[in-house]
């Protein structure tokens, strides 16, 4: 059996949505000094709907790939399917992650909330803290990476 889905393959090889948004209505940016990943998602929001999504990520091919599918899996959506997120979903978009590269997709989720979070900032937008977890990775945070 393959260490790495197809699709994983092709995310890495071919990924989706790279680069930076100017005057994006949200950014985010999270990563691991333990893992050595790092990723930054910027956001487009028309109305509700996230209309533009780019990314940046420093790390690993399956950082790389949960990026790149990420941004796929809530480009076009409105703000609380992004919300509702999570690294399972990523996960199984992309038939699967070793489980020792499982915090890749976890750093995408908290990504995509943390820009999230950014342009509820930015506009004002009164939110539930406990929507945005301070707690970093736990797989990252455990040494699990």
């Amino acid at each position: 059996m393959a260490l790495y889905s197809e699709k994983v393959m092709d995310h890495f090889r071919n990924p989706r949505n790279v680069g930076v948004i100017e005057n994006a209505d949200g950014v985010g940016e999270v990563g691991n000094a333990v893992c050595g990943d790092i990723m930054k998602i910027y956001l487009k929001i028309d109305g509700d709907v996230i209309t533009d999504v780019k990314f940046e990520t420093f790390g690993c091919g399956s950082a790389i790939a949960s990026s790149s599918m990420a941004t796929e899996l809530i480009k076009g959506k409105p703000v609380s399917e992004a919300l509702a997120l999570t690294n399972k979903a990523v996960t199984e978009a992309l038939d699967g992650l070793p489980a020792h590269k499982l915090h890749c997709s976890v750093l995408a989720e908290e990504a995509i909330k943390a820009a999230l979070k950014d342009y509820y900032d930015k506009n004002g937008i009164e939110y539930d803290p406990a929507m945005f977890p301070e707690e970093s990775c736990a797989y990252c945070a455990a040494g699990e990476v």
